[in-house]
């Protein structure tokens, strides 16, 4: 199997453990920044389309199975395959955004919980 970057997150986030769990819970607009090979499958985005970007959530561990969900220590433990947990075996990011602003490699979406300098591994529509 073989996974490969098309580009990264441009985000005033910066600290994983300070950012909102989900987009809908205060997330900042970020910019999606794709690598010049992948000019030509951008090419059809537009403002206002529903995308799904996914993530390689690169600091996130990888030896988690069980968590707290949302971190609290109430919560009783799930095993990560139930939860949103970034810390699990394949830390892979999930996040429906709408695209903002397009220039040329440079997509803008709105709430994007993605820290800086994660990298994007595909973009989606939406359904």
């Amino acid at each position: 199997m073989q996974l490969v970057a098309v580009g990264h997150v441009e985000s005033a986030l910066t600290d994983p453990a300070a950012a909102p769990k989900q987009g809908t819970e205060g997330a900042p607009p970020a910019t999606v920044v794709l690598d010049p090979e992948y000019a030509d499958a951008a090419r059809d985005l537009r403002v206002g389309d529903r995308i799904v970007l996914l993530t390689w959530l690169d600091r996130a561990r990888r030896d988690v199975r069980v968590v707290h969900p949302r971190d609290d220590p109430a919560a009783p433990e799930r095993g990560v395959f139930a939860t949103r947990s970034a810390d699990r075996p394949n830390p892979l990011g999930l996040h429906e955004v709408t695209v903002v602003a397009v220039d040329g490699l440079r997509i803008g979406v709105d709430a994007l919980e993605a820290v800086d300098g994660t990298p994007v591994v595909d973009v989606k529509i939406a359904i």
